[in-house]
């Protein structure tokens, strides 16, 4: 059936909370076979422990997405429990609120290592196992408005969301042969935790003077007139999951309100 992801084996990477949960249990609902792959095994565990409660297929395996063994080693636990891998989302990924000029070689280093060399292992490793499948996949990868922009305050990590753009259009490139498709999608200002910190982080360099102060002036450009939350990105997200997808790769969706027109 066009546009269905049910009985499809679906990996989500940082999906223990935020964007991909919700992905995750959007796509459980669905009919997909989930992992909820994150680096706090706990909390992993949990939100796998509520798709299933509800009724979704969901498992829980720990993954530094930096390791390139321990990506192997999140495949080979999907692979053995469900027995393939239709759909690889290399989600996980982390930022931090910091003036242009503070920005150091410790602070670029960790961002890029998750958000740019994870993805990288993540598209990799994801790949291989379905070649070996021999029957392509789908790869879908989380950019961001700071992937098309540049912003003062989110140098570092802007060079690594345009990193993930260019590894989805490389990898788009490279794994077309093998009938794999790599896209990604572009969110912008979703209200989760990571949005929390970043509003704890904007009122420590002293940028605002109250909670939910950053988020609100951050938000003024969207078009649609208010931030989003992970239900507002779902649509995208099971789209480039499905076989509706199968004549898309290497793009970019923006699923932002409108911030960024491209």
């Amino acid at each position: 059936m066009s546009g269905s992801v049910s009985k499809k084996v679906v990996i989500v990477t940082g999906s223990a909370r935020g964007i991909g949960a919700g992905i995750a249990a959007d796509l459980a609902e669905k009919g997909a076979h989930v992992v909820i792959a994150d680096l706090n095994a706990d909390a992993a565990r949990a939100t796998a422990f509520k798709i299933s409660d509800r009724g979704g297929s969901a498992i829980a395996v720990a993954v530094d997405v930096a390791s390139r063994r321990s990506v192997k080693a999140l495949i080979d636990e999907t692979v053995s429990h469900f027995g393939r891998l239709d759909v690889m989302f290399n989600n996980a990924g982390i930022s931090q609120t910091c003036p242009f000029l503070e920005v150091t070689e410790e602070d670029f280093d960790r961002i890029m290592k998750i958000n740019g060399l994870g993805v990288l292992i993540g598209t990799q490793e994801a790949a291989k196992q379905m070649i070996a499948q021999g029957d392509g996949g789908k790869i879908i990868n989380t950019a961001s408005i700071a992937g098309k922009q540049g912003y003062p305050l989110f140098a570092h990590y802007c060079a690594s969301k345009f990193a993930v753009v260019a590894i989805t259009q490389a990898a788009a490139r490279a794994l077309a042969e093998h009938k794999i498709t790599v896209n990604c999608f572009g969110p912008g200002v979703v209200k989760t935790e990571l949005w929390e910190q970043l509003d704890r982080e904007f009122m420590e360099h002293g940028l605002t003077q109250k909670p939910e102060q950053a988020i609100n002036e951050f938000s003024q450009s969207i078009l649609l007139g208010r931030v989003s939350l992970p239900k507002d990105i779902t649509g995208v997200t099971s789209f480039l999951a499905s076989d509706a997808s199968d004549y898309v790769t290497g793009q970019t969706v923006m699923v932002d309100g409108g911030m960024v027109l491209i």
